[in-house]
């Protein structure tokens, strides 16, 4: 029986560093991904995920295992990430299309082309919008944080997240609107 995230992280907090292994087995994906999509490479995300373990397990002694493990590892992560994208060494160059995952195909192929196709505008998307709403909307949409959360994680006031979002909201309606275009038909498509 896998045991329980409250028993991995007491064992944690108390020293046992396979307990913090296997927490950082359970959230190395999520953490990764929070990462990628707030800075847009792969090989800064990997850089970026493993910075917020190390950190994280240098921070555990203050974490709440009353609260949940997932939102505060998240916090971390992007934090590091809008800090490497205000660095003067960061570049955001849009990645390679070879480099883009490879999206997971469903039940049928149509459905699989049309899932990644989506995903694929959807990354296209986010990737124009500006490295702050990108970490808002991010936090808010994909790791589920709420605006307090958010404010506390990039220490910034309630109203600055609401309206960092908004606008991203705003950005992306209007470009996923330009892709899709007004007869509800792809932009360039014929059908």
């Amino acid at each position: 029986m896998d045991p329980s995230e409250a028993d991995l992280l007491a064992k944690a907090q108390g020293g046992n560093l396979f307990a913090f292994e296997e927490i950082v087995k359970r959230y190395q994906r999520r953490v990764y991904g929070a990462a990628l999509r707030i800075v847009r490479r792969h090989e800064v995300a990997d850089d970026v995920a493993q910075e917020a373990f190390i950190r994280a397990h240098q921070a555990l002694h203050t974490f709440d295992r009353s609260r949940p493990f997932g939102p505060w590892i998240c916090r971390i992560a992007a934090n590091l990430a809008i800090n490497h994208i205000r660095s003067r060494q960061a570049r955001e160059e849009p990645l390679p299309e070879a480099h883009l995952e490879t999206p997971a195909r469903g039940p049928g192929a149509l459905d699989g082309l049309l899932d990644g196709e989506a995903s694929a505008v959807l990354r296209s998307a986010l990737a124009g919008l500006p490295a702050e709403q990108r970490a808002v909307f991010t936090l808010r949409v994909f790791e589920e944080l709420s605006y307090r959360e958010i404010a506390d994680a990039l220490q910034i006031n309630v109203g600055t997240v609401m309206s960092r979002l908004s606008r991203a909201r705003e950005r992306l309606r209007e470009q996923l609107a330009a892709y899709i275009g007004p007869a509800g038909r792809r932009a360039g498509g014929t059908g």
